[in-house]
């Protein structure tokens, strides 16, 4: 509680310096359109999914936008959402899954962080990002959900500390772009939850790589 109104004080006191550099035009950072996302990765067959309406985008506010689903070899699936903002100014703010989906019916049974083991090879070592995991249930129906935040070279898991990036960011480079990274898996069965994280975080490690043309550094 204490680190929580540490950062929402240092985001209060930088608001009025980010305030005074609001004139300032954002630079537009050079990236690749979604539509150039791969739809195989390592083994794993993408579908697209149908475009979001219209009023949902409104309300998101996104830029440019993923959502498909991804099939394994072993018939495993997973879905994965990718949400990019360009700029973060004007109210167009990344929406956390803790409020969009109970507002879709989803009830949140749990919800903990995970580290992810990425990449590593003979060249270079494995490196560790740290996720939001979070447990959901409507109905019968129960799904695992793997969610970051990521900005500028970044993986955020916490809401807090990604709103103080997004300030330190815009005071520091004049720039609010960032996104939100969402991989959902169903959970089937009483004993299917290790196995909804094993298939989301197999797809998170061969994915996550992928990310740096579309979401710049």
């Amino acid at each position: 509680m204490i680190k929580r109104l540490l950062i929402l004080l240092v985001c209060f006191a930088a608001g009025a310096g980010l305030a005074a550099r609001a004139e300032r035009p954002e630079p537009v950072p050079a990236r690749a359109s979604f539509d150039g996302f791969p739809m195989q990765i390592a083994g794993w067959r993408g579908a697209p999914q149908p475009p979001l309406e219209a009023n949902i985008l409104a309300v998101l506010g996104v830029d440019d936008y993923l959502t498909r689903v991804y099939f394994a070899p072993d018939r495993s699936a997973v879905g994965l959402y990718i949400g990019y903002y360009g700029s973060q100014r004007q109210g167009d703010t990344m929406h956390s899954p803790l409020n969009c989906l109970p507002g879709a019916g989803w009830e949140p049974l749990s919800k903990t962080t995970l580290p992810v083991s990425i990449g590593g090879d003979a060249s270079a070592p494995a490196s560790q990002i740290v996720i939001n995991r979070y447990v959901i249930q409507k109905g019968l129906d129960r799904q695992l959900v793997l969610y970051w935040y990521q900005s500028h070279g970044r993986v955020v898991a916490s809401e807090y500390w990604g709103k103080y990036y997004l300030i330190r960011d815009a005071m520091r480079m004049n720039r609010t772009d960032g996104a939100l990274v969402r991989v959902i898996a169903p959970i089937d069965g009483n004993d299917g939850e290790p196995n909804a994280e094993g298939t989301a975080v197999r797809f998170v490690k061969a994915m996550f790589p992928l990310l740096g043309s579309y979401l710049p550094v």
